[in-house]
């Protein structure tokens, strides 16, 4: 009896993420068939009022066209694509990933990655270990003091770890729903990288599959991460360079590009450098956003409220994220903004993530003009992100008829 080939292996395992409930995401890429325009196909599960489905998302060059299959019905679609009009498929699961690539004279591969196990119980517990994205014991985690020798969070660090596997959930989720290459490593830009936590758990997270380069300002830090990815196996996938958000080298071609509490403006030197290289997925956590402040004009009705400093700054806070959010959509991006992890454990909690979607807008298209009616109701003229895109606001921003919140500080 023959040995089952790549193609055989890969779609066993596609059948099986499908039935069992494990499928994350299905690319499917370097398209051949008769459809000029046809670019890729994505999967993923969705739930309907009929029941469990899958969502087919077919992207052309201009438009994308989605349709919902049952179980039955998504296999009998797939089956024949994989190898067949798609050379190359890439399967997320909640296990493990697997990429199957072809040539056109049918000679294929499979590469099936593995995802970490959780640590094994310790000889004589009963408790049962909890399940991490990022072990407990990696040796990285241990080395930049995250955790000591039996996986455990040192004093002071808990709500670090917490960070770093919530991290690690929300990164997996939205690199699955990126439109990311599946024919090469993905590129991965770290703005700001600090000490490295998350940087090192992204590289941890995704393995060979992308190459990662972290940028940092303190030389100091750069040294001691680059000394622990070196120690732990990890220089040839990752690694850190001094230099600035708006400055640092952050290579070319450009996939992903995180920013993490990037302090004021900085957040918009790195989304507009991820815009500008191209990026299909931008992640920042913002904070300190303290350039609009000074412009922000206060509604009439709201005059008295904003009198008090704390409500002046939160207001600064969602103006500024809020019109960031809108700048992306303008720009081409899908966007979320959420609370990333309890403020319990840090009040800097707030992420936003953009998915790129499309090309940028015009100065006079639908999202534009409700783009300028926020920055014209709030008196903003000027702000760092529509500056970096050349998006036009308001010249004077007094609309609302109200009054500059500096004088009621």
């Amino acid at each position: 009896m023959p040995s089952p080939t790549a193609r055989d292996r890969f779609l066993d395992l596609l059948r099986a993420a499908l039935r069992d409930g494990t499928l994350v995401k299905l690319t499917l890429g370097k398209y051949r068939g008769t459809d000029g325009t046809l670019k890729n196909l994505f999967v993923r599960p969705v739930t309907l009022k009929t029941g469990p489905h899958f969502a087919f998302l077919w992207r052309h060059a201009t438009r994308d066209i989605t349709k919902n299959h049952p179980l039955g019905q998504a296999l009998r679609e797939l089956e024949p694509l994989v190898g067949g009009d798609f050379l190359d498929a890439h399967l997320f699961t909640a296990t493990q990933t697997a990429q199957f690539e072809s040539q056109p004279d049918g000679t294929a591969r499979l590469k099936i990655v593995q995802a970490a196990a959780p640590p094994a119980s310790q000889p004589g517990t009963h408790d049962r270990p909890k399940s991490h994205v990022i072990a407990a014991d990696a040796p990285w985690l241990r080395a930049l003091g995250v955790t000591n020798d039996r996986g455990q969070p040192r004093e002071g660090m808990a709500d670090k770890f917490r960070q770093i596997q919530k991290f690690a959930e929300l990164l997996t989720h939205l690199l699955a729903d990126a439109n990311l290459p599946t024919d090469r490593v993905v590129e991965i830009a770290d703005m700001g990288s600090g000490k490295g936590y998350l940087t090192f758990a992204l590289a941890a997270l995704l393995g060979e599959r992308a190459r990662i380069h972290g940028i940092e300002a303190r030389p100091e830090l750069v040294e001691l991460c680059n000394r622990v990815a070196a120690s732990h196996g990890m220089a040839s996938r990752l690694s850190f360079t001094a230099g600035k958000i708006d400055s640092g080298e952050m290579g070319n071609p450009l996939d992903v590009l995180i920013a993490l509490h990037a302090c004021d403006t900085a957040t918009d030197d790195a989304l507009a450098r991820g815009i500008a290289a191209g990026a299909q997925l931008l992640v920042v956590a913002p904070c300190c956003q303290k350039e609009l402040r000074p412009q922000l004009t206060a509604p009439p009705v709201l005059l008295d409220a904003l009198r008090h400093g704390i409500f002046q700054e939160r207001q600064a806070e969602f103006v500024t994220d809020a019109l960031r959010a809108q700048l992306l959509e303008w720009a081409g991006y899908r966007t979320k903004v959420f609370e990333f992890i309890s403020t319990e454990h840090t009040a800097k909690n707030l992420m936003i993530a953009a998915i790129k979607t499309s090309a940028p807008g015009t100065p006079d298209n639908e999202t534009a003009q409700r783009l300028r009616a926020f920055a014209d109701f709030y008196g903003i003229t000027h702000q760092r992100l529509a500056t970096h895109l050349g998006f036009p606001l308001p010249a004077s921003g007094r609309a609302a008829g109200g009054n500059p919140l500096s004088s009621h500080g």
